[in-house]
């Protein structure tokens, strides 16, 4: 063999073979730049972080055990008229009062290992995954503080409910986890015994999301919480390796998602008519986004499907990137909390801008907010770190 022919052998033998973070965008180069310093300083402060799970705290209102997840319906109050009754809805107000910890806990959980599986990436040094599977194992395999692998008791309303099926976004924070385990699992510094319990975790919580009345009603959510059931079992799906969940996560974003929460003109009608239509907007977009991130590989392009009328992704984000840019035109009412605390930097942004190679869109991202402090806002930003979402970014482009 000539040497001119084996080097493009050779190429594509390395293009087969290697990591999947070895070959970087553009955009992904951006990106990364732009992180760098605050993944690395985030990862330093996770490294000097202990586990902290659901059985560090527990509330008397809760109905299960200590192993089990627990939170309360945020727009629920206590009714002026009957103060010992069920509490009382006020739409998109949320009540201080109510039982968060176990929410708190599992956002300072993603926070933790997406930071370490970040700095794992730029780095790879072996400190990150060793301190991010200690608080792997906290939660997931550790007999005395793991969290059951179910979501019986989330969104609870005193004196109504002691769960409910909405309860299931609540777990949208473990998407991060589930990638920063599959960035970091294939370092011979994982144990692999251990992330084997880790992965028959998410299966039995998959089936559990799948089977149970809750995860079933969740999944039939018109709105975004339907969107964020989808999202997080594709997030979970593609750590285990469950393709048959994979590919009904893809039929329900082409036969649902976009049919019948899209408008014609990538306007989500649905969170439009919410009292906070701007930031459930921003919310619903970045997890259709995220559904084409995770979804789409070499057999199956998200990103660019349509459907007969041509609702698709790209003018999702089409539509709603001019009130981001410049939130002043937005033609509806301020939302009724949290207005002046978004945009943010979004995820439908950095993704969309490498898909779609819009530099606009990438620009905007760079001068957003990536480090938002307010716990609501927090609460709505499930991915908050994008450079581990790229593990496949060369398959996609």
């Amino acid at each position: 063999m000539t040497r001119s022919l084996f080097r493009p052998l050779f190429f594509l033998l390395f293009l087969a073979t290697a990591p999947a973070f070895a070959i970087e965008t553009q955009i992904e180069k951006e990106v990364t730049q732009t992180l760098k310093k605050h993944i690395l300083a985030e990862a330093s402060w996770a490294l000097k972080q202990a586990p902290v799970t659901v059985t560090a705290s527990t509330c008397p209102r809760s109905a299960g055990t200590k192993h089990d997840f627990y939170s309360e319906g945020d727009y629920w109050w206590p009714d002026s008229l009957h103060p010992n009754g069920p509490y009382i809805q006020r739409d998109g107000m949320t009540n201080p009062e109510n039982f968060v910890a176990h929410r708190l806990a599992m956002i300072r959980f993603s926070k933790i290992v997406g930071a370490l599986a970040s700095a794992y990436k730029l780095t790879h040094d072996k400190k990150y995954i060793k301190h991010a599977f200690q608080h792997i194992n906290a939660w997931f395999v550790d007999p005395e503080t793991r969290m059951n692998p179910s979501l019986l008791y989330a969104q609870a309303i005193k004196g109504r409910a002691t769960g409910r099926g909405i309860g299931v976004i609540d777990t949208i924070h473990l998407m991060e986890v589930a990638q920063g385990i599959k960035v970091m699992e294939k370092d011979n510094a994982v144990d692999k015994s251990m992330l084997a319990n880790v992965k028959q975790w998410f299966e039995e919580y998959i089936s559990w999301l799948t089977t149970h009345q809750y995860g079933k009603e969740e999944m039939e959510a018109k709105n975004n919480h339907g969107t964020c059931w989808a999202m997080q079992v594709a997030s979970f799906a593609s750590l285990t390796g469950n393709q048959t969940m994979l590919d009904f996560c893809r039929n329900r974003y082409k036969t649902i998602f976009l049919p019948n929460q899209m408008g014609t003109d990538g306007s989500f009608p649905l969170e439009l008519r919410r009292t906070k239509p701007y930031g459930y907007s921003l919310f619903n977009l970045d997890a259709m986004v995220m559904l084409c991130q995770i979804l789409s590989d070499g057999d199956n392009d998200l990103w660019n499907y349509q459907t007969t009328d041509g609702k698709g992704i790209k003018k999702a984000i089409e539509y709603l990137y001019p009130f981001v840019e410049d939130k002043t035109k937005w033609p509806l009412k301020p939302d009724v909390m949290y207005w002046d605390n978004w945009p943010i930097a979004h995820p439908f942004l950095v993704f969309g801008a490498n898909t779609f190679k819009n530099s606009a869109w990438l620009i905007t991202w760079k001068r957003l907010d990536h480090n938002p402090k307010v716990e609501e806002v927090i609460r709505n930003l499930p991915i908050r770190n994008p450079i581990i979402w790229f593990l496949d970014a060369y398959f996609k482009n």
